[in-house]
């Protein structure tokens, strides 16, 4: 690790002042000979935005926000920082000034005692303000005395109660750093690492800040922090880590490795799509056919979606690095582990099972088990009509694990394992906390993530206002990060939201997008659901032959398709339809196949629409399939599946006035209309007449609407 011959208080003293760069009088501002002087006073917040979007309206929101944190209303820095301000030194707490900012400091600065300059060098390093830190830099014990003529010059307060000081302006952390020399730099930052010592994540920064060449134990140290600090959701600074890891790296090989995986989680977590395309180019470079293959397997799938969406050729490249990668299966390698659940994501968007005979193939030979969520997942996910059941022990462990889980990319993948056995309400907490974290700046894909769990988990149980509001909170997030691939999915969100409350042309020309957007890239599962919000616009239309055709299109009458598990979505739909249409052996043949498959088992959302189709295709006994549905409605699931338990009331209510008593009728019709008028679903509140009066005899007459061709 590198030293530093004056790295001691003592060694600080006697290189005197002449290691301070002091500004020249040319750097002065001219006298004003008596001129008046007008005083500007800071900006307030709203006129400082104001100034800024008139002044540099191309600012993405995140380099905006820091602007204004460092600028703190003052005009000549709102003006001069844009021009130093890119998105690197805008994530920094020490940015580049420009000549003007700098001198606007620099006489305060120039004019403290060489001691003082010292200390506010090591505060501004420091960062937290800590006193006990500083006072460890500096080896003064007694106290921190030298501070005084900084307080006086009102450029730092020190809060006595708290142990912190804090600069009275963030730009001022900046003109120390630009006024000082390199050697005493990196003796600040030497001398923090040994205070630190304690604390392996600060120090390997300080340590690498300090370091003057390639330095393999400081590279380790700090892709360790890397590592780290990726937990805790932070992706940005994962990636600035495994970057200077790698310009420390000894080998080319290890440089490879490091850059390999900084490109994988700028591609996968951050959003920096252009920077991961640029790393993975130097990791190439630097070790065409090292350990790091594999993670840029990996950034290489995620650039290949963002780009052209080239699922089948993204799915080909890792299932080679994988097979390939010379592991040997060991799920102690966090890069195979981050390249299955990278699988997993390629086999579902390509939707036809042999996309997943790899993935089964490799999940086999994980030793010595896959991980807990990869495991889940692989049951819930891909097919659970075949293998969900089996997850039922493995989820509540790792659900129950969620409120103290702060690691974003399990919380997220824990959601993914949790979709299709309907335990999304469970991971609402931690998906909202991703969101603000989001919103407060934090990885653009966990947001994305947690915004899809919380949409379908809304839509399902009714908050359709909410389920909108947050589907066009997706598209702008995938609008403004690079991340368009995941576009298609908040247009699902919003399309079934529009299809459920009438408004047709809608939810058909969104539905058409994603067609349009994913065949020709081959995501068949964008392909797949499109068909979804066709099939609710038909019903809601009342065209019961084309929601018949669009529910069938993803999957057949009869059969719960291979490894296409939204098709469990529509299972009612398509059952209702073919009854509708006269096409009785294909709704039982559907129906069968629900029971056959044990479809109930999976959730009490499952359960209630297997009731609800029994009923409808009135099985054998049907006074008992009524008893069962009759058991269902009243109880919690009906309460917290609100469209499905609506509609399911609605057919039950339909049923009952042609064939029972009008009481339970008038019970069922009025609740499916509360429900409906709670989502506000016009077409199925319109079928619900306020008067729910019995009818007498006859058949039902339905409402039918020619669709747009």
């Amino acid at each position: 690790m590198p030293s530093c011959s004056a790295s001691s208080p003592a060694a600080w003293t006697a290189a005197g002042p002449a290691c301070w760069r002091r500004p020249g009088r040319e750097r002065e501002p001219p006298r004003s000979a008596g001129l008046p002087e007008i005083v500007v006073e800071p900006l307030d917040d709203e006129a400082a935005g104001r100034l800024v979007d008139a002044t540099f309206p191309w600012l993405t929101a995140r380099i905006r926000q820091r602007l204004l944190d460092l600028a703190q209303g003052n005009p000549l820095a709102l003006m001069e920082l844009p021009t130093t301000l890119d998105l690197a030194a805008a994530r920094a707490e020490v940015v580049p000034l420009s000549d003007r900012l700098q001198a606007m400091f620099a006489a305060r600065i120039g004019e403290l005692p060489e001691p003082t300059r010292r200390l506010l060098l090591l505060a501004t390093f420091e960062g937290a303000g800590d006193v006990r830190v500083l006072r460890a830099a500096a080896d003064d014990r007694p106290g921190l005395g030298d501070l005084a003529p900084a307080e006086r010059a009102q450029l730092v307060r020190v809060d006595d109660a708290k142990a912190r000081i804090a600069f009275r302006h963030p730009l001022i952390r900046s003109a120390i750093v630009a006024m000082s020399t390199h050697e005493e730099r990196r003796c600040a930052h030497l001398a923090l690492a040994e205070a630190l010592h304690g604390d392996r994540e600060r120090r390997a920064w300080h340590l690498a800040a300090a370091a003057t060449g390639p330095d393999e134990a400081v590279a380790e140290l700090l892709e360790e922090a890397a590592h780290r600090v990726m937990l805790r959701g932070d992706a940005f600074a994962a990636v600035a880590a495994l970057i200077r890891a790698a310009e420390l790296s000894e080998t080319n090989s290890g440089r490879g490795r490091r850059l390999a995986e900084a490109a994988y989680i700028g591609a996968e977590a951050s959003g920096a799509i252009d920077d991961a395309k640029t790393l993975l180019t130097d990791a190439r470079r630097a070790a065409p056919d090292s350990a790091g293959s594999l993670h840029a397997a990996n950034a290489a799938a995620f650039l290949m979606l963002n780009g052209d969406g080239d699922v089948n050729t993204a799915h080909r490249l890792l299932v080679g690095a994988i097979q390939t990668g010379g592991h040997g299966y060991r799920t102690e390698d966090p890069a195979l582990n981050e390249a299955m659940h990278t699988l997993l994501l390629l086999c579902w968007y390509g939707g036809a099972p042999q996309y997943w005979e790899p993935f089964y193939e490799a999940l086999g030979r994980l030793r010595p088990q896959p991980p807990d969520v990869l495991a889940l997942a692989s049951r819930t996910f891909p097919d659970p009509v075949r293998t969900g059941a089996s997850a039922l022990p493995l989820i509540d462990p790792i659900l129950e694990s969620l409120p103290g889980e702060a690691d974003p990319t399990r919380i997220v993948r824990i959601g993914t394992a949790s979709v299709y056995l309907d335990r999304l309400g469970d991971c609402r907490e931690s998906s909202w906390r991703l969101v603000q974290h989001g919103r407060d700046g934090g990885p653009p894909r966990r947001h994305l993530g947690a915004l899809m769990h919380l949409c379908l988990d809304d839509f399902l149980v009714g908050r359709w206002d909410e389920a909108e509001q947050l589907a066009l909170e997706g598209q702008r997030v995938c609008a403004a990060s690079g991340f368009s691939f995941f576009a298609w999915y908040f247009r699902y969100n919003r399309a079934i939201v529009a299809a459920g409350r009438g408004r047709f042309d809608e939810a058909y020309a969104l539905a058409d997008e994603m067609t349009h957007w994913a065949l020709p890239r081959g995501v068949a599962a964008a392909a797949l659901f499109a068909h979804h919000p066709r099939t609710l616009a038909a019903l809601g239309q009342g065209d019961w032959d084309a929601a018949f055709r669009h529910a069938a299109a993803m999957s057949a009458p009869g059969v719960l398709a291979s490894h296409a598990p939204h098709s469990t979505w529509v299972m009612f739909d398509l059952v209702e339809a073919a009854v509708r249409t006269g096409r009785t052996v294909e709704a039982r043949a559907h129906v069968a196949a629900m029971r056959a498959a044990g479809v109930a088992a999976l959730s009490a959302r499952m359960a209630l629409i297997q009731a609800g189709a029994d009923v409808l295709v009135e099985v054998e006994d049907d006074d008992a399939a009524t008893t069962r549905l009759e058991a269902l409605l009243a109880g919690p699931a009906a309460e917290r599946w609100l469209f499905e338990a609506s509609r399911i009331r609605l057919a039950l209510g339909e049923k009952l006035r042609r064939t029972g008593p009008a009481s339970p009728a008038r019970r069922h019709l009025l609740a499916a209309r509360d429900g409906f008028a709670a989502m506000a679903a016009v077409p199925w509140l319109e079928r619900t007449p306020p008067s729910c009066a019995p009818r007498s005899t006859g058949s039902p007459t339905y409402r039918r609407t020619v669709l747009r061709p």
